[in-house]
């Protein structure tokens, strides 16, 4: 039996796959990235927000197509689009042969195992999608936060921890695969451990993951403001294998609209938490998410907004124009902003952190980097790393122009920088640096290295 697996959406819908993938493997499947030569295709989508249904639905009729040309046997969907809209999904295309939402994996293999006719006994480990050196690692899982423009408590449902020792161990065996880096992922990694025993329990999970053997970083994401402690700060600062990078999603510093948008704080306090992050975690680098254009956002409110991002708050930073979802509070918010509009303030703020990006960028020329290599790529023929501070896929990358097999993916190097753009940092590697000189890719200014 050969499948193709189709992901879809965030790093959470990732591990989702993993575990699918990991799964069916185990039930003899062999996964194919091109579905005409697959007998099956699992498509796990993303209802999220608009412009993720539609490629989540896309994705499906295509396969569906394939389906009616006979080149595909079944088609099979999973994930946060089928679990939102499982009935409607059932009634307006019958020919895919199952929906599975996302809440039981484990039920979900076995469902598809028994479509597939395949044996079903063993639950079989979870099969990377990442490069081998980093993995995301999901702690949590649901959301129960009152955010008006946000669906995902309705798709994910409650708020639910891992255990410490299920996380450790998890981590223990991708470590034994490879992997040096962990992305922690969830809906809200800072109310961590509540639902446990009441008791925020993410530093007590660094330090564990901390002695994990093998790894060598530990990157923090989706960090929810109000539940931001000292505690996590602290160990966040003294914790050497937790990267000084935290992911922090602010969505908007208007007091008015934080509060139309239920985020339960105010602009004074992000920024005397910002100021507290920078003061206690030396070589801090913040990310934070904003979204355009949310209902009722007057001129003044966009440039308040506008003004704090084009005054550095935050080193990287990514943007979303305001989705109108149904079944949230705002969707039944009078005073909704015209389309044109969101888009003018998205790039407006894209354009800010631009500026925002090279001025930080520049800094960096002259000073060393440890860089982590993700790939090299054949066409611009030049490696693309990382730096602590980056997260793969939505951040910065370092570009290092050397003959291929001069570096390993997935292995660190000490990178001198020698030029930036507003998005990339250019460098050598020091055992490169002899006989080199300079050419341009693309119009960037780059060091190559001849082979010796």
């Amino acid at each position: 039996m050969k499948i193709n697996l189709i992901t879809l959406g965030c790093p959470k819908n990732i591990v989702d796959s993993e575990v699918l993938q990991g799964g069916l493997k185990a039930c003899g499947v062999e996964f194919v990235s091109d579905p005409a030569s697959a007998q099956a295709v699992i498509i796990n989508t993303c209802g999220f927000i608009e412009s993720a249904k539609e490629e989540s639905i896309d994705t499906i009729l295509q396969a569906v197509q394939l389906k009616k040309d006979g080149q595909v046997r079944q088609v099979f969907v999973t994930g946060c689009l089928s679990e939102r809209y499982g009935p409607e999904l059932r009634k307006e295309i019958p020919e895919v042969d199952a929906f599975y939402g996302n809440r039981d994996l484990h039920k979900i293999v076995a469902g598809l195992a028994r479509h597939l006719r395949l044996k079903y006994e063993l639950v079989g480990e979870r099969e990377l999608l990442t490069p081998k050196h980093f993995a995301y690692l999901k702690i949590s899982e649901g959301c129960e936060h009152p955010c008006t423009f946000c669906a995902i408590p309705g798709i994910r449902g409650k708020f639910r921890s891992t255990p410490i020792p299920e996380l450790v161990e998890q981590s223990h065996l991708l470590a034994q695969k490879g992997v040096k880096e962990l992305i922690l992922v969830a809906q809200d990694s800072t109310q961590y451990g509540l639902d446990l025993n009441n008791q925020q329990q993410l530093p007590a999970l660094l330090r564990a993951l901390g002695r994990v053997d093998g790894i060598e970083w530990i990157r923090l994401m989706y960090a929810y403001p109000y539940y931001v402690t000292d505690a996590i700060i602290d160990t966040v600062a003294s914790e050497p294998k937790v990267v000084k990078y935290i992911d922090m999603p602010v969505q908007h510093v208007s007091d008015r609209m934080l509060k139309r948008m239920a985020r339960r704080v105010n602009r004074s306090f992000t920024e005397d938490l910002i100021a507290r992050m920078q003061l206690r975690i030396p070589n801090l680098v913040l990310r934070t998410s904003l979204i355009a254009g949310f209902p009722g956002e007057t001129e003044e409110d966009f440039q308040e907004l506008y003004d704090f991002v084009y005054a550095g708050k935050f080193e990287r930073l990514g943007v979303f124009t305001y989705s109108h979802e149904e079944g949230t509070p705002a969707f039944q918010f009078a005073e909704q902003v015209a389309e044109e509009v969101k888009r003018e303030r998205y790039d407006l703020l894209l354009q800010a952190q631009r500026e925002v990006a090279a001025a930080w960028n520049e800094r960096q020329i002259g000073r060393e980097l440890r860089v982590l290599v993700d790939e090299f790529d054949e066409h611009e023929r030049v490696y693309k790393g990382r730096t602590d501070w980056d997260c793969p896929d939505i951040d910065h990358t370092v570009l290092v122009a050397a003959p291929q097999g001069s570096m390993r993916v997935g292995e660190f190097y000490q990178t001198k920088i020698t030029a930036a753009h507003d998005f990339d940092l250019i460098g050598e590697a020091p055992e490169a640096r002899a006989g080199s000189h300079v050419i341009k890719i693309n119009g960037r200014r780059m060091l190559h290295v001849h082979a010796a």
